[in-house]
């Protein structure tokens, strides 16, 4: 029977789960019902149907008489795979015509194009994992450092899941308990204590706040801190970006003003991202496209995490720099002081500036205490202590949701102090619940799983 005059319509799906591109391989991923008896039928080799799950064969993908690729066959049976679902992964060639003319046959056959971040949502539909599990795939997927894998791996194994499920039954327990109440509306009586209820409530406070206070480590360690490099023109700051980044990525110059915009690049340290930005010198200029780039810098400066206030050992007097700090001083953001050039300034000027112990002493040209400069940054942003052993948030959905969880338990607090009835009592418990489930997804909508997933790349 010829191949094509099939149809399967159990919205089997596919996508190439490998990143596109010309490469020596790629992997085209099929999850569904008929995933495996379709692959079969234009598969020159074994009978797939007939062979046991997690297995790897070798043969052909033809369209009727035509060799599209040899390829290797792994098959994955329900429900046993990523998705709880019959999964095949054709190993081809990494030719981008080879993967349009295998994924185009497919979809003649039947087989529906998969939506972003489908196969995940189809794991976390089928119970392979838990909501909270399902976004560290992402999460570990984008993992670019030691850090940030740890965090992505504790997560997927679901560390921080139960936490939230062990505050979560620690609720459930009195919330049953009051609704047990209602059923004895018109009787006085009590089978939650309030005292007990409140004590659990207050216990519960306190680690939620704790880990919405976590979450400015969990941002930094997942995206990055961004560090913009401040100071007046010629001063070093294109030389201490060089410096930190191990290459020449700004231009050096004498001439004041060389910096007209503003240069980005990352670099780790102790496993997190700084992402810092070498800005146009701090001056005022007649000059119009140098005036657009300190108003640049200006901007920068709102958006930091931390700011590096660069000024020239060999030149700057004190005032100056006061005038700087109370500016930055003002603006409420993390800086460090740093005085430049330490190699060619006067010994009396390292004398009056060292006195200051909020201020470090650097050399970019010689890289002189460069390293001492790094551990600075990082006790700045509270970053040179990680207990990676601790939960942690990362995400911000995560974050307005235990929020809320927040507020939600101020109403119960409220509530008992004020000796409200049982049924708004529940009410406001409930209201609690309903904000911790939807971190892990006991509490689930179509909308909230559309906007997670549709995050996620396709073919994940």
């Amino acid at each position: 029977m010829n191949p094509q005059s099939i149809v399967y319509s159990d919205d089997t799906i596919i996508a190439l789960a490998t990143p596109p591109g010309v490469g020596a391989i790629s992997v085209v991923r099929l999850s569904g019902k008929y995933s495996i008896s379709v692959v079969n039928k234009v598969f020159q080799g074994k009978n797939l149907e007939a062979e046991k799950s997690h297995t790897i064969h070798l043969g052909q993908i033809k369209d009727e008489d035509k060799i599209i690729d040899e390829v290797l066959v792994s098959i994955f049976r329900e429900p046993n795979s990523y998705t709880k679902e019959n999964v095949v992964e054709i190993s081809c060639h990494g030719s981008n015509y080879i993967i349009k003319e295998i994924i185009s046959l497919f979809i003649r056959l039947g087989i529906r194009f998969a939506r972003p971040g489908e196969f995940t949502q189809r794991a976390f539909i089928n119970g392979r994992f838990d909501l909270v599990q399902a976004e560290a795939v992402a999460d570990l997927i984008a993992s670019d450092s030691d850090t940030s894998h740890e965090m992505a791996m504790k997560q997927m194994r679901g560390g921080f899941s139960k936490e939230i499920n062990t505050l979560r039954e620690s609720l459930i327990h009195f919330a049953s308990l009051i609704e047990l109440e209602l059923d004895f509306g018109e009787e006085d009586v009590q089978f939650a204590s309030r005292k007990e209820l409140k004590e659990t409530v207050l216990t519960l406070k306190s680690e939620i706040e704790k880990l919405i206070s976590s979450f400015r480590l969990g941002n930094a360690i997942k995206n990055g801190v961004p560090t913009v490099i401040v100071g007046k023109p010629n001063v070093g700051k294109s030389t201490l970006l060089n410096a930190l980044l191990k290459e020449d990525r700004a231009i050096v110059s004498e001439i004041p003003g060389t910096t007209r915009d503003f240069i980005e690049d990352e670099i780790f340290i102790e496993g997190i991202r700084f992402r810092f930005i070498d800005t146009a010198g701090l001056r005022d200029t007649e000059d119009a496209v140098e005036a657009m780039g300190v108003a640049r810098t200006r901007e920068k400066m709102q958006k930091a995490s931390l700011i590096l206030y660069l000024f020239d050992l060999s030149k700057e007097k004190l005032v100056e720099i006061e005038k700087v700090v109370a500016e930055l001083e003002s603006q409420k953001i993390p800086f460090l002081k740093i005085g430049n050039k330490k190699d060619i300034a006067a010994p009396a000027l390292l004398k009056e500036f060292g006195n200051d112990e909020e201020m470090i002493l650097i050399s970019a040209a010689t890289e002189e205490n460069l390293e001492e400069l790094k551990t600075k940054i990082l006790h700045k942003v509270h970053l040179d202590n990680i207990n990676t052993g601790e939960s942690i948030v990362t995400n911000v959905r995560h974050l307005e949701a235990l929020r809320k969880t927040s507020s939600d338990l101020d109403e119960v607090l409220t509530g008992l102090e004020k000796n409200i009835t049982h049924d708004l009592l529940a009410q406001d418990i409930r209201h609690a619940l309903f904000h911790l489930g939807e971190i892990t997804g006991e509490i689930t909508t179509e909308d909230l799983l559309g906007n997670i997933f549709s995050k996620f790349c396709i073919g994940k």
